[in-house]
């Protein structure tokens, strides 16, 4: 199944550190959007490069159906404020149960994290490209 095929490719970068702004397509190190651009790529999908241009792709998704393989987008301290796409400052890859993968300032790596209330107060949205 290709969502569990995308999933496993992500995971294999555990643990690889978080840069803001990290340059695409190498695995030295991610950004959040730099990291699912990435691991769709290897899976034969293009996306674009960053988290709000990244939210147009796919079609929406309401958060109670939300699936494996969903991209899930949320805001910022710097952007919550804003309006529309200029709201969304982060993406995650949703990997069922609760969990998400991602990478952020604040796990300073790639990681696996659970969509707990903090997340979910700073959820935008939810896409599904696959």
């Amino acid at each position: 199944m290709k969502i569990n095929k995308l999933i496993n490719t992500g995971l294999m970068y555990l643990g690889k550190p978080y840069v803001f702004n990290a340059p695409p397509f190498q695995t030295a190190s991610f950004d959040c959007s730099s990291f699912i651009q990435f691991i769709f790529k290897e899976n034969g999908i293009d996306l674009p490069r960053n988290s709000r241009e990244q939210f147009k792709a796919g079609k929406r998704v309401p958060f109670l159906q939300i699936k494996r393989g969903d991209l899930l987008f949320f805001t910022t301290k710097k952007r919550r404020k804003r309006k529309g796409l200029e709201k969304i400052g982060h993406v995650a890859l949703y990997l069922g149960n609760g969990q998400m993968l991602h990478t952020s300032r604040e796990d300073k790596k790639v990681t696996i994290t659970p969509l707990n209330e903090s997340w979910l107060k700073r959820f935008v949205g939810a896409r599904r490209v696959i």
